[in-house]
């Protein structure tokens, strides 16, 4: 690694901040020679060794709202600070300097600060409200009870909860009555209005006005979102007596599955029981919505769910596709704007529609949870998770109802975000940036923010010129914090102006480049399917190749690359052939899942989704990195890959067969047993800190599930790239690696063309 890189990991570690470009281009010209996005990947609540929290209000420029930073420059003796962003002069109030020191947001340590803020209605709790599938077998039903209950014994006692669950119809359950239990039931079929389930669950006075939310066991919403500690006995019984829906199924038919409708349901009674305040839906769904608004399929089995396929080529499918997705967009619309947060936990083989209420998560920060039942330990360990960052009020470094806003000085410009979130405008969006489809607005709905949460915002130079020598950007994350404490945290941080060529690419961070590159592809096929994103890909990478790379024009032999670009052309061979951009062999919702998490995660996370890390055992040798090329596969080897969704053992012919003659076994070969084991231990030291938790598969040579390995390996062995397959065949095997059946060429093989492409651009 070296300096520079070392230098942006700091930064990262500080702030939770990573710019593709450590230094501004000073001109248009140079920021166009730049080619790869300007941008920044922004961790808001990235775990820091010495957090500063500061009990007491921020300083506030008058001008632009601009929070008091290390670069503003304070005097003491006239008791000013000039603004960094819009130059204005503020005055310091007689009790910010009244011990005549200076602020501690101006001093270096001041980059990252986080207020905690008085709040005139007192300190609001969480809500949480479980939207529960009932159409499930009985073993997942009764897993899922299980997991529920345990959560709600880690929920802290002021949490207001409620239970919703769902099959045919819809029912709101009533919980705050210690008396007796019963539940209001909405048509399956039907789109209720606001209004409609406002008056049915008695949430409108007489005069025909919302009741005022409260938080008492006497308000109307109390009936049916109850603080824990008052209503906990009881909610556990309604759980526990939860059966399968009653409606019965037809023979070759699927369950009757109104998902639409109890999503819609939960998000109106939240809205006008608790509007702008943090809530928390869980929406667990086992199956695929075939009722009601919403559906996408039939309940007979003979109709197949859509595919990639039917969305691009059967018209009747995209039409039916568009109109689901824009019926979830309107919900998920209404939750962000509240700042309620949509997760979905899903236990299903089938898909479930993820596809088309991918908006419920991508508006308001959820998180999803994909499973095949909800029996299986990923689905119960993931959901444990989220449940102990909510308990622990004292350690939770979760944000609710958050909102983020973004500065820049005068010399830039905002794009826009990349992320999950929903823009609030505050200007007028330009033409190109309608175009891209960033967005015009410096602010941003979030609804919860995790630890891991990261956003990918990206700026331009200004059109006016600029004689300044910096460009300085803050980061304002307003939320509710779980002990009920409105906070604000700020991040400042300022970048020099390039002085040339030199000093632009000496500066550039590859790794965050790529990322923030491939969140601009995503966002970019999931906005516009028919987008040549191979063609756009590629235009990025010679573009930048070619400025900033020395050659001798039509010799590729003659290319040097400076060495803060060596690996950004081989990050983007992995990205062209990745599941965010290549769909072949996904389902829809496969891919959104994908998707979703891919525009989460911070850069560590997101580089090892585009390219898998494999490591290798080997006897007598400690673990060491491999390329992750179809040449690292030896008989005598075991590897780990590491997809972020996938954790993969993968133990060579050699191996394999040492293992099936229970070597292991043996008194004489303890050694063998502890190098078994030594993968086992590095998966399960991964598996600790991994959201959600990623797919453990123990494979083999010849495996079936062996695919996944072989799907991500550059394929320099491939039938194509062999000259002689039969030599392989009959004793190559050890030297060349293994066979990969496939038709994508080599990372070799696409250098070769990018080469040429680069010395002919000249």
């Amino acid at each position: 690694m070296n300096d520079a890189q070392t230098e942006f990991e700091t930064l990262e570690d500080l702030t939770g901040l990573r710019f593709s470009w450590n230094t501004i281009p000073s001109s248009k010209a140079e920021a166009v020679e730049c080619s790869a996005p300007m941008g920044c990947l922004y961790q808001p609540l990235r775990p820091v060794e010495q957090p500063v929290v500061l009990n007491s209000l921020p300083v506030i420029c008058k001008s632009c709202n601009s929070i008091l930073n290390p670069f503003t420059q304070p005097n003491l003796g006239t008791r000013q600070w000039t603004c960094p962003f819009c130059s204005a002069r503020n005055i310091f109030s007689t009790a910010t300097i009244a011990q005549n020191e200076i602020p501690y947001e101006c001093s270096p340590s001041g980059l990252n600060v986080e207020y905690v803020l008085p709040s005139p209605y007192g300190q609001q709790p969480l809500v949480v409200l479980f939207i529960v599938d009932l159409c499930v077998d009985e073993d997942s039903l009764a897993a899922l009870k299980e997991s529920l209950l345990v959560a709600i014994s880690l929920l802290p006692p002021n949490t207001l909860v409620g239970l919703i669950t769902y099959g045919k119809n819809v029912n709101v359950h009533e919980i705050g009555h210690q008396d007796y239990s019963s539940m209001h039931t909405f048509n399956g079929a039907k789109e209720y209005t606001p209004a409609e389930i406002e008056d049915s669950l008695g949430l409108i006075s007489r005069a025909g006005r919302p009741q005022q939310p409260a938080q008492t066991q006497q308000s109307p919403a109390g009936r049916y979102v109850q603080q824990l500690a008052i209503c906990e006995f009881n909610l556990q019984l309604q759980i526990e007596s939860l059966k399968a829906d009653s409606f019965p199924i037809a023979k070759q038919s699927r369950p009757t599955r109104a998902t639409g409708a109890a999503i819609n349901v939960a998000t109106h009674l939240l809205g006008a029981s608790f509007p702008k305040t943090a809530a928390n839906m869980f929406l667990f769904s086992g199956g695929p919505c075939t009722y009601g608004p919403g559906a996408i399929v039939s309940t007979k089995l003979r109709d197949p769910i859509r595919s990639h396929n039917d969305l691009l080529n059967d018209s009747s499918a995209a039409k039916e596709f568009k109109k689901n997705q824009q019926y979830y967009q309107n919900i998920a619309t209404k939750a962000a704007v509240n700042g309620h947060t949509i997760d979905i936990m899903i236990g299903s083989y089938d898909q479930t529609g993820l596809t088309e209420m991918e908006s419920l998560v991508d508006k308001t920060g959820g998180s999803v949870v994909q499973t095949d039942s909800y029996t299986s330990a990923i689905f119960k360990q993931s959901f444990q998770r989220m449940f102990s960052l909510r308990g622990d009020i004292e350690e939770s470094a979760i944000a609710f109802n958050a909102t983020l806003e973004v500065k820049v000085s005068n010399n830039l410009k905002i794009n826009g975000l990349v992320g999950h979130g929903t823009s609030l405008l505050r200007k007028t969006p330009t033409v190109s940036e309608i175009k891209v489809g960033l967005g015009g607005t410096d602010a941003w709905k979030l609804g919860s923010v995790n630890p891991h949460s990261t956003y990918a915002l990206y700026f331009e130079l200004a059109g006016a010129a600029s004689n300044s020598p910096f460009a300085t950007f803050q980061f304002i994350l307003q939320y509710q914090h779980l002990d009920g404490t409105r906070r604000l945290h700020v991040t400042t941080v300022q970048k020099n102006v390039s002085q040339g060529k030199p000093s632009l690419i000496s500066n550039f961070d590859q790794e965050a480049a790529a990322v923030l590159v491939a969140r601009e592809a995503v966002d970019k096929t999931m906005r516009d399917d028919s987008v040549d994103l191979l063609r756009w890909v590629d235009k990025i990478l010679v573009d930048l190749c070619a400025n900033f790379s020395r050659f001798i024009p039509n010799q590729a032999s003659s290319l040097t690359m400076p060495p803060t670009l060596n690996f950004f052309p081989q990050f983007m061979y992995h990205l062209r052939r990745s599941t965010f951009v290549q769909v072949f062999n996904s389902s829809p919702d496969e891919t959104s899942f994908y998707r979703h998490c891919f525009l989460t995660e911070d850069c560590t996370n997101a580089l090892l989704m585009i390219q898998p890390s494999l490591t290798a055992y080997e006897l007598d040798k400690d673990p060491f990195p491999v390329l992750l090329d179809s040449e690292s596969i030896k008989m005598n080897r075991i590897l780990i890959l590491d997809t972020f969704f996938h954790l993969l053992i993968f133990h060579g012919s050699q191996i394999a067969e040492w293992r099936r003659e229970k070597y292991q076994e043996k008194p004489d070969y303890e050694y063998f047993k502890e190098f078994l084991d030594l993968p086992k231990q590095e998966a399960a030291d991964i598996l600790v800190d991994r959201f959600p938790l990623p797919r453990f598969i123990d494979t083999e040579e010849g495996g079936s599930q062996a695919r996944f390995l072989m799907s991500k390996l550059n394929p320099s062995t491939s039938y194509k790239e062999l000259d002689n397959l039969n030599a392989f065949a009959n004793g190559a095997r050890g030297a060349v690696g293994a066979v990969v059946f496939t038709d994508d060429v080599s990372l070799q093989t696409f250098m070769k063309y990018v080469n040429e492409a680069i010395v002919k651009t000249s």
